[in-house]
């Protein structure tokens, strides 16, 4: 059985995107790179919501690869061998291999896709995630506090539910970045 891991890098005062919708506060240098890689090669299938997929289908793409340091090259080999599902009630078609889009979050269909995985999955995505962990669906957290506060926009963690956590691993890198990985607790 897979465990469903939300994992995200988050500022400091806990956003994944600042009021203008900007991440760029939040973009890995290498060592941090390499750790996602780590990370997403023991990720089976990624669960993602529409603006998510969007955002992360770059991937797919090697045109602007081809000056890039071999860590960001290798997260594009490790992404497109993960499957994929979408979450989302617009998108009709996906330009991506391996990625199914399904038109609404079933929390049972990803209890049964978590009970058959071989390997864990990913959650990517706020609304998505909110979702999951008010399903009880999700088993760990994987966040990276980057050293900044961006003073509002989009929350990492949801709004209006408490969850009861255990740290699990935590550790710094040379940038600042702080690594903190939790289980959720079903108490």
């Amino acid at each position: 059985m897979g465990k469903l891991i939300y994992a995200a890098n988050v500022s400091l005062d806990g956003y994944l995107e600042d009021e203008n919708g900007a991440f760029d506060w939040s973009v890995p240098d290498e060592q941090v790179h390499a750790f996602w890689n780590d990370h997403e090669r023991r990720i089976g299938t990624s669960l993602y919501g529409r603006r998510m997929y969007e955002t992360m289908r770059v991937w797919e793409d090697d045109d602007w690869l081809a000056d890039e340091p071999e860590v960001v090259r290798e997260y594009a080999q490790i992404w497109r061998a993960s499957d994929k599902v979408v979450y989302s009630s617009t998108l009709t078609e996906v330009s991506t291999a391996r990625t199914l889009i399904e038109n609404h979050f079933d929390p049972e269909g990803v209890r049964l896709l978590k009970e058959r995985s071989d390997s864990d999955l990913s959650i990517g995505g706020a609304g998505i995630a909110a979702e999951a962990f008010r399903h009880g669906l999700v088993d760990e957290c994987v966040l990276l506090l980057c050293p900044v506060a961006v003073g509002g926009g989009k929350p990492a963690l949801p709004r209006g539910l408490r969850l009861n956590l255990a740290l699990l691993d935590e550790r710094r890198f040379d940038n600042g970045v702080v690594y903190v990985r939790y289980a959720v607790r079903s108490d």
